[in-house]
Protein backbone atom coordinates (compact mmCIF):
# COMPACT_ATOMS: atom_id res chain seq x y z
CA UNK A 1 0.00 0.00 0.00
CA UNK A 2 0.96 3.56 -0.70
CA UNK A 3 0.50 7.02 0.62
CA UNK A 4 -0.43 10.45 -0.09
CA UNK A 5 -1.36 13.83 1.33
CA UNK A 6 -5.07 14.42 2.39
CA UNK A 7 -5.51 17.88 0.45
CA UNK A 8 -3.60 20.77 0.93
CA UNK A 9 -2.47 19.09 4.79
CA UNK A 10 0.42 16.62 5.67
CA UNK A 11 -1.89 13.93 7.04
CA UNK A 12 -0.69 10.70 5.32
CA UNK A 13 -3.39 8.82 4.00
CA UNK A 14 -2.99 5.06 2.47
CA UNK A 15 -4.12 5.03 -1.59
CA UNK A 16 -7.49 2.96 -0.84
CA UNK A 17 -9.58 4.24 2.24
CA UNK A 18 -12.04 1.26 3.62
CA UNK A 19 -15.92 1.46 3.18
CA UNK A 20 -17.40 0.73 6.25
CA UNK A 21 -20.91 0.81 5.51
CA UNK A 22 -21.10 -2.69 5.15
CA UNK A 23 -20.31 -3.36 8.91
CA UNK A 24 -23.52 -4.78 10.52
CA UNK A 25 -26.22 -6.75 9.23
CA UNK A 26 -28.98 -5.38 10.26
CA UNK A 27 -29.78 -3.84 7.12
CA UNK A 28 -30.39 -7.31 6.19
CA UNK A 29 -27.47 -7.25 3.00
CA UNK A 30 -24.04 -6.20 5.71
CA UNK A 31 -21.27 -7.89 7.17
CA UNK A 32 -21.42 -10.00 10.79
CA UNK A 33 -19.52 -8.02 13.80
CA UNK A 34 -16.54 -11.58 13.03
CA UNK A 35 -16.38 -11.11 9.21
CA UNK A 36 -16.01 -7.18 10.03
CA UNK A 37 -13.12 -7.94 11.73
CA UNK A 38 -11.95 -10.26 9.44
CA UNK A 39 -12.08 -7.43 6.58
CA UNK A 40 -10.96 -5.00 9.04
CA UNK A 41 -7.69 -7.13 9.44
CA UNK A 42 -6.91 -7.67 6.01
CA UNK A 43 -6.89 -3.91 4.88
CA UNK A 44 -4.77 -3.29 7.93
CA UNK A 45 -2.83 -6.05 6.40
CA UNK A 46 -2.22 -4.55 3.32
CA UNK A 47 -0.95 -1.40 4.74
CA UNK A 48 -4.68 0.36 4.96
CA UNK A 49 -4.64 2.91 7.62
CA UNK A 50 -7.78 4.92 6.62
CA UNK A 51 -10.94 4.31 7.41
CA UNK A 52 -14.75 6.00 6.44
CA UNK A 53 -17.88 5.31 8.22
CA UNK A 54 -20.80 7.32 9.18
CA UNK A 55 -22.88 7.81 12.05
CA UNK A 56 -26.33 6.43 9.90
CA UNK A 57 -23.89 3.61 9.02
CA UNK A 58 -25.88 0.23 9.71
CA UNK A 59 -27.79 2.70 12.47
CA UNK A 60 -24.82 3.03 14.16
CA UNK A 61 -23.53 -0.50 14.04
CA UNK A 62 -20.83 0.15 11.80
CA UNK A 63 -19.10 3.05 14.47
CA UNK A 64 -19.79 0.60 17.31
CA UNK A 65 -17.82 -1.77 15.41
CA UNK A 66 -14.73 0.14 14.44
CA UNK A 67 -14.65 1.36 18.21
CA UNK A 68 -13.70 -1.81 19.28
CA UNK A 69 -11.77 -2.55 16.38
CA UNK A 70 -9.54 0.51 16.29
CA UNK A 71 -9.16 0.43 20.84
CA UNK A 72 -5.87 -1.45 21.11
CA UNK A 73 -4.18 1.19 18.42
CA UNK A 74 -6.36 4.09 17.30
CA UNK A 75 -3.77 6.19 16.88
CA UNK A 76 -2.48 4.38 14.20
CA UNK A 77 -5.63 5.17 12.02
CA UNK A 78 -7.00 7.84 10.18
CA UNK A 79 -10.31 8.16 11.05
CA UNK A 80 -13.30 9.66 9.25
CA UNK A 81 -16.79 9.77 10.22
CA UNK A 82 -19.93 11.99 8.79
CA UNK A 83 -22.89 13.80 9.98
CA UNK A 84 -26.62 15.06 8.02
CA UNK A 85 -28.42 12.37 7.61
CA UNK A 86 -31.65 12.21 9.77
CA UNK A 87 -31.37 10.38 12.94
CA UNK A 88 -34.95 10.70 13.86
CA UNK A 89 -37.36 11.20 11.01
CA UNK A 90 -39.71 13.42 13.68
CA UNK A 91 -37.22 15.60 14.41
CA UNK A 92 -36.96 18.64 11.90
CA UNK A 93 -33.39 19.20 13.79
CA UNK A 94 -32.62 15.64 13.12
CA UNK A 95 -30.51 15.94 10.25
CA UNK A 96 -29.19 18.58 8.23
CA UNK A 97 -25.94 20.89 8.19
CA UNK A 98 -26.87 23.46 11.13
CA UNK A 99 -24.61 23.35 13.51
CA UNK A 100 -27.45 21.67 16.16
CA UNK A 101 -27.05 18.56 13.63
CA UNK A 102 -23.45 18.68 13.12
CA UNK A 103 -22.43 18.57 17.28
CA UNK A 104 -25.41 16.30 18.08
CA UNK A 105 -24.28 13.95 15.47
CA UNK A 106 -20.52 13.93 16.61
CA UNK A 107 -20.92 13.34 20.41
CA UNK A 108 -22.71 10.50 19.69
CA UNK A 109 -20.47 9.27 17.09
CA UNK A 110 -17.22 9.64 19.59
CA UNK A 111 -19.16 7.45 22.16
CA UNK A 112 -19.97 4.56 19.36
CA UNK A 113 -16.39 5.63 17.96
CA UNK A 114 -15.09 5.25 21.92
CA UNK A 115 -12.48 8.34 21.09
CA UNK A 116 -12.26 12.07 21.58
CA UNK A 117 -11.75 13.16 18.28
CA UNK A 118 -12.00 11.90 14.69
CA UNK A 119 -9.33 12.68 12.24
CA UNK A 120 -11.58 13.43 9.18
CA UNK A 121 -15.37 14.81 9.77
CA UNK A 122 -17.21 14.53 6.69
CA UNK A 123 -20.47 16.48 6.02
CA UNK A 124 -22.11 13.59 3.90
CA UNK A 125 -24.58 15.76 1.63
CA UNK A 126 -25.74 19.08 0.86
CA UNK A 127 -29.21 20.28 2.57
CA UNK A 128 -29.52 23.91 0.37
CA UNK A 129 -31.34 25.33 3.39
CA UNK A 130 -27.80 25.58 6.23
CA UNK A 131 -25.83 28.55 5.20
CA UNK A 132 -22.57 28.55 4.96
CA UNK A 133 -21.06 30.82 6.98
CA UNK A 134 -22.76 28.50 9.30
CA UNK A 135 -21.59 25.03 8.66
CA UNK A 136 -17.91 26.37 8.00
CA UNK A 137 -17.80 28.30 11.16
CA UNK A 138 -19.31 25.27 13.10
CA UNK A 139 -16.94 23.00 11.97
CA UNK A 140 -13.88 25.43 12.37
CA UNK A 141 -15.17 25.36 16.12
CA UNK A 142 -14.69 21.75 16.30
CA UNK A 143 -11.09 21.47 15.22
CA UNK A 144 -10.21 24.34 17.46
CA UNK A 145 -12.01 22.23 20.54
CA UNK A 146 -9.43 19.03 19.47
CA UNK A 147 -12.52 17.07 18.55
CA UNK A 148 -12.12 16.97 14.74
CA UNK A 149 -8.67 17.42 13.17
CA UNK A 150 -9.85 17.78 9.83
CA UNK A 151 -12.49 18.19 7.50
CA UNK A 152 -14.10 17.05 4.35
CA UNK A 153 -17.77 17.37 1.90
CA UNK A 154 -19.21 14.64 0.48
CA UNK A 155 -22.44 14.77 -2.14
CA UNK A 156 -22.56 18.67 -3.02
CA UNK A 157 -22.05 20.97 -5.81
CA UNK A 158 -19.01 22.03 -6.92
CA UNK A 159 -19.95 25.81 -6.70
CA UNK A 160 -20.76 25.46 -2.91
CA UNK A 161 -17.63 23.61 -1.94
CA UNK A 162 -15.76 26.73 -3.68
CA UNK A 163 -17.39 29.25 -1.64
CA UNK A 164 -17.31 27.62 1.31
CA UNK A 165 -13.03 27.28 1.21
CA UNK A 166 -12.99 30.62 -0.42
CA UNK A 167 -14.84 31.71 2.59
CA UNK A 168 -13.05 30.21 4.87
CA UNK A 169 -9.69 31.39 3.96
CA UNK A 170 -10.51 35.20 4.16
CA UNK A 171 -11.72 34.11 7.48
CA UNK A 172 -8.93 31.89 8.58
CA UNK A 173 -11.22 28.97 9.22
CA UNK A 174 -10.40 25.33 8.61
CA UNK A 175 -10.93 24.43 4.88
CA UNK A 176 -12.11 21.52 3.78
CA UNK A 177 -9.37 19.13 2.37
CA UNK A 178 -11.20 16.36 0.29
CA UNK A 179 -14.63 15.56 -0.91
CA UNK A 180 -16.41 12.62 -1.58
CA UNK A 181 -18.19 11.77 -4.76
CA UNK A 182 -20.13 8.87 -6.82
CA UNK A 183 -17.26 8.45 -9.37
CA UNK A 184 -16.71 4.91 -11.98
CA UNK A 185 -16.09 3.73 -15.36
CA UNK A 186 -19.76 4.39 -15.65
CA UNK A 187 -20.38 7.49 -13.07
CA UNK A 188 -18.32 10.00 -14.87
CA UNK A 189 -20.40 13.73 -14.68
CA UNK A 190 -18.15 14.64 -11.77
CA UNK A 191 -15.25 15.09 -14.26
CA UNK A 192 -17.31 18.43 -15.35
CA UNK A 193 -16.92 20.67 -12.01
CA UNK A 194 -16.04 18.60 -8.76
CA UNK A 195 -12.66 16.47 -10.35
CA UNK A 196 -11.16 19.92 -11.74
CA UNK A 197 -12.40 22.19 -8.74
CA UNK A 198 -10.54 19.23 -6.34
CA UNK A 199 -7.78 19.95 -8.58
CA UNK A 200 -7.69 23.43 -8.77
CA UNK A 201 -8.47 23.84 -5.18
CA UNK A 202 -5.99 21.51 -4.21
CA UNK A 203 -8.73 18.83 -2.84
CA UNK A 204 -8.22 14.80 -2.93
CA UNK A 205 -10.74 13.14 -4.49
CA UNK A 206 -12.17 9.77 -2.52
CA UNK A 207 -15.10 8.04 -4.96
CA UNK A 208 -17.85 6.04 -3.27
CA UNK A 209 -19.48 3.32 -5.21
CA UNK A 210 -16.31 2.71 -6.90
CA UNK A 211 -17.56 -0.22 -8.45
CA UNK A 212 -20.81 0.98 -9.19
CA UNK A 213 -22.66 -0.96 -7.09
CA UNK A 214 -20.77 -3.81 -8.07
CA UNK A 215 -21.42 -3.86 -12.14
CA UNK A 216 -17.82 -3.31 -12.93
CA UNK A 217 -16.86 -6.44 -10.42
CA UNK A 218 -18.50 -8.87 -13.24
CA UNK A 219 -21.63 -9.33 -11.39
CA UNK A 220 -23.93 -9.36 -14.38
CA UNK A 221 -23.37 -10.56 -17.71
CA UNK A 222 -24.47 -8.96 -20.58
CA UNK A 223 -27.58 -9.56 -20.67
CA UNK A 224 -27.74 -7.71 -17.48
CA UNK A 225 -28.88 -11.03 -15.38
CA UNK A 226 -26.56 -11.84 -12.26
CA UNK A 227 -24.04 -14.43 -13.54
CA UNK A 228 -24.81 -16.62 -10.49
CA UNK A 229 -21.17 -18.75 -11.67
CA UNK A 230 -19.27 -15.03 -9.47
CA UNK A 231 -20.09 -14.02 -6.24
CA UNK A 232 -22.53 -11.25 -5.76
CA UNK A 233 -20.63 -8.02 -4.69
CA UNK A 234 -23.45 -5.13 -4.50
CA UNK A 235 -21.66 -3.17 -2.32
CA UNK A 236 -24.71 -0.66 -1.92
CA UNK A 237 -27.61 0.09 0.03
CA UNK A 238 -29.85 0.51 -3.08
CA UNK A 239 -28.82 0.19 -6.89
CA UNK A 240 -27.35 3.65 -8.05
CA UNK A 241 -26.62 2.34 -11.27
CA UNK A 242 -28.95 1.34 -13.63
CA UNK A 243 -28.31 -1.88 -16.04
CA UNK A 244 -28.70 -0.15 -19.33
CA UNK A 245 -27.52 -1.54 -22.27
CA UNK A 246 -24.46 1.42 -22.00
CA UNK A 247 -23.58 0.54 -18.99
CA UNK A 248 -23.49 -3.22 -19.26
CA UNK A 249 -21.49 -2.58 -22.52
CA UNK A 250 -19.13 -0.85 -20.25
CA UNK A 251 -19.03 -3.71 -17.79
CA UNK A 252 -18.40 -6.11 -20.69
CA UNK A 253 -15.31 -3.83 -21.44
CA UNK A 254 -13.90 -3.80 -18.08
CA UNK A 255 -14.27 -7.88 -18.35
CA UNK A 256 -12.29 -7.94 -21.21
CA UNK A 257 -9.52 -5.70 -20.72
CA UNK A 258 -9.62 -7.63 -17.25
CA UNK A 259 -8.93 -11.24 -19.20
CA UNK A 260 -5.86 -9.84 -20.86
CA UNK A 261 -4.28 -8.16 -18.00
CA UNK A 262 -4.78 -11.41 -16.35
CA UNK A 263 -7.01 -9.40 -13.34
CA UNK A 264 -10.18 -9.37 -11.89
CA UNK A 265 -12.52 -6.79 -13.04
CA UNK A 266 -12.80 -5.38 -9.01
CA UNK A 267 -8.96 -4.60 -9.43
CA UNK A 268 -9.03 -2.87 -13.05
CA UNK A 269 -11.86 -0.87 -12.50
CA UNK A 270 -10.52 0.55 -9.05
CA UNK A 271 -6.72 0.65 -10.83
CA UNK A 272 -8.43 2.86 -13.21
CA UNK A 273 -9.05 5.24 -10.36
CA UNK A 274 -6.25 5.15 -8.84
CA UNK A 275 -4.14 6.20 -11.96
CA UNK A 276 -7.09 9.34 -12.17
CA UNK A 277 -5.53 10.31 -8.87
CA UNK A 278 -8.56 9.19 -7.01
CA UNK A 279 -9.08 7.42 -3.78
CA UNK A 280 -11.48 4.98 -3.95
CA UNK A 281 -13.67 4.10 -0.55
CA UNK A 282 -13.81 -0.40 -1.33
CA UNK A 283 -16.48 -1.76 0.51
CA UNK A 284 -16.59 -5.41 1.30
CA UNK A 285 -19.07 -7.86 2.31
CA UNK A 286 -17.00 -10.32 3.23
CA UNK A 287 -13.16 -11.23 3.33
CA UNK A 288 -12.94 -12.77 -0.56
CA UNK A 289 -14.33 -9.30 -1.44
CA UNK A 290 -11.88 -7.23 -0.06
CA UNK A 291 -9.04 -9.48 -1.30
CA UNK A 292 -10.35 -8.80 -4.37
CA UNK A 293 -10.05 -5.22 -4.24
CA UNK A 294 -6.58 -4.82 -2.33
CA UNK A 295 -5.50 -6.24 -5.96
CA UNK A 296 -5.60 -3.19 -7.29
CA UNK A 297 -2.70 -1.77 -6.03
CA UNK A 298 0.02 -4.40 -7.39
CA UNK A 299 0.09 -3.14 -10.71
CA UNK A 300 -1.37 -0.37 -13.77
CA UNK A 301 -3.17 -0.57 -16.42
CA UNK A 302 -1.12 -0.22 -19.51
CA UNK A 303 -1.31 3.58 -21.45
CA UNK A 304 -3.13 2.07 -24.84
CA UNK A 305 -5.45 0.32 -22.48
CA UNK A 306 -6.30 3.39 -20.16
CA UNK A 307 -6.84 4.89 -23.43
CA UNK A 308 -9.21 2.58 -24.71
CA UNK A 309 -11.54 2.73 -21.21
CA UNK A 310 -11.43 6.32 -21.45
CA UNK A 311 -12.41 6.42 -24.92
CA UNK A 312 -15.35 3.64 -24.01
CA UNK A 313 -16.85 5.57 -21.22
CA UNK A 314 -16.07 9.24 -22.16
CA UNK A 315 -19.05 11.72 -21.19
CA UNK A 316 -20.09 15.18 -22.73
CA UNK A 317 -18.87 17.47 -20.28
CA UNK A 318 -21.54 20.08 -21.52
CA UNK A 319 -22.11 23.86 -21.66
CA UNK A 320 -19.92 25.59 -21.16
CA UNK A 321 -16.76 22.90 -21.47
CA UNK A 322 -17.42 21.59 -24.96
CA UNK A 323 -18.05 24.77 -25.88
CA UNK A 324 -14.30 26.37 -24.53
CA UNK A 325 -13.27 23.47 -26.15
CA UNK A 326 -13.46 24.22 -29.50
CA UNK A 327 -11.27 25.61 -31.83
CA UNK A 328 -12.72 27.94 -33.53
CA UNK A 329 -13.56 29.42 -29.72
CA UNK A 330 -9.83 29.28 -28.57
CA UNK A 331 -9.15 31.42 -31.85
CA UNK A 332 -11.06 33.87 -31.02
CA UNK A 333 -9.83 34.08 -27.29
CA UNK A 334 -6.27 33.82 -27.95
CA UNK A 335 -5.80 34.52 -31.48
CA UNK A 336 -2.75 32.56 -33.01
CA UNK A 337 -1.13 32.73 -29.59
CA UNK A 338 -2.11 30.09 -27.49
CA UNK A 339 0.92 27.47 -28.24
CA UNK A 340 3.37 30.20 -27.27
CA UNK A 341 2.02 30.76 -24.27
CA UNK A 342 3.60 29.21 -21.38
CA UNK A 343 1.45 28.83 -17.80
CA UNK A 344 1.52 26.64 -15.02
CA UNK A 345 -0.99 23.89 -14.83
CA UNK A 346 -2.37 25.21 -18.02
CA UNK A 347 -4.79 23.08 -20.33
CA UNK A 348 -5.28 23.72 -24.22
CA UNK A 349 -8.20 21.19 -23.69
Amino acid sequence: MRYQLLGKSGLRVSQLCLGTMTFGDNWGWGASKEESKKIFEQFVEAGGNFIDTANRYTEGNSETFLGEFLASNRQRFVLGTKYSLSVNPDDPNGGGNHRKSMVQALEASLKRLKTDYVDLYWLHAWDFMTPVEEVMRGLDDLVRAGKILYIGISDTPAWVISRANTLAELQGWTSFMAIQVQYNLIERTPERDLVPMAKALGLSVTAWSPLAGGLLSGKYGKTGSQNKSSESRRLDTVPFTELSDRNLSVAQEVQEIANKLGRTPSAVALNWLLQKNTIPIIGSRNINQVKDNLGCIDFEIPADLMHQLDEKTRIDLGFPHEFLRKDNIKEMIFGSTLNSIGAPNRSKN
